[in-house]
């Protein structure tokens, strides 16, 4: 990859191409996540909202082995608190980052461990290499998995499997976690970065207002029932801004006339 290598101090490097933001957490040896490190996090991805030639991020750690094995515990023991403020998207960056209307791919190239797996929760895809795994294991440590996990895993997974992750901290693998539909894609690791970036590219030739509006109605109808979330879909404001923009007209228009949608994103 290319063009425009970025770095937040020494702990997260941003690449951009071809309105992808590639996110790589680089905190050798287990890409442990500090407070110092979530606020860098969150940088990237608030450049991701903010940017307008920006559509989707891609997340990975660095290495082979860890995606990210979550809190980094020896900062805890040094007297950091779980409870720190660790910036307007909460740990990690992304787990509190409610509202962001552009995708975020985890490409998990290894172990997502606790809040490591809470980060892949926050995202919107998992592309995870073969050996990868995903674990809570917060409750074999006195804790509770926090940072979104407790909430996200049953909404992702069927409830006996994500309580019995929730309560033993059992590992899954990345195959049990495509079965179970928790995985998008499972590829070998040194094919990850590339399907990430074609699913990424993907989601680019998509209509960057309707991709908005998905995510907006998505998020805000997860918990209704479908009467009520249809009515509250036809009243969102990104759906709402979707009906009457150009690209709405641009894509009817595009599909008449044989050729590829020039979106602009108005």
């Amino acid at each position: 990859m290319s063009s425009d290598v970025e770095a937040l101090a020494s702990s997260v490097r941003m690449d951009v191409e071809d309105g992808v933001l590639m996110v790589t957490l680089d905190r050798p040896k287990a890409n442990a996540i500090d407070v110092a490190t979530s606020h860098e996090l969150y940088a990237a991805f608030n450049r991701l909202q903010e940017d307008p030639t920006l559509r989707v991020a891609v997340l990975t750690g660095a290495g082979d082995r860890f995606f990210s094995a979550g809190w980094d515990l020896k900062a805890a023991a040094a007297g950091e608190s779980i409870e720190a403020d660790h910036g307007p998207g909460g740990f990690a960056g992304l787990t509190r980052l409610f509202g962001l209307r552009k995708p975020v791919i985890a490409a998990v190239n290894g172990l997502a461990f606790g809040g490591g797996f809470e980060l892949a929760l926050a995202a919107d895809l998992i592309v995870a290499a073969e050996h990868a795994e995903f674990a809570l294991t917060e409750v074999t440590l006195g804790m509770v998995p926090g940072s979104g996990g407790v909430l996200r895993l049953p909404r992702k997974l069927p409830s006996a499997v994500a309580t019995e992750m929730l309560l033993t901290g059992r590992r899954m693998t990345a195959v049990e976690g495509h079965q179970w539909g928790l995985v998008n894609r499972v590829v070998a690791s040194s094919e990850l970065l590339d399907v990430a970036m074609r699913l990424a590219r993907d989601i680019c030739s998509s209509a960057p207002l309707a991709v908005a509006a998905v995510k907006e109605i998505s998020e805000a109808t997860m918990s209704l029932g479908i009467e009520e979330a249809y009515r509250h879909s036809m009243d969102s404001s990104s759906y709402r801004t979707l009906l009457s923009s150009e690209d709405a007209k641009e894509g009817p228009r595009a599909f008449v006339e044989k050729r590829a949608p020039r979106w602009q994103g108005r």
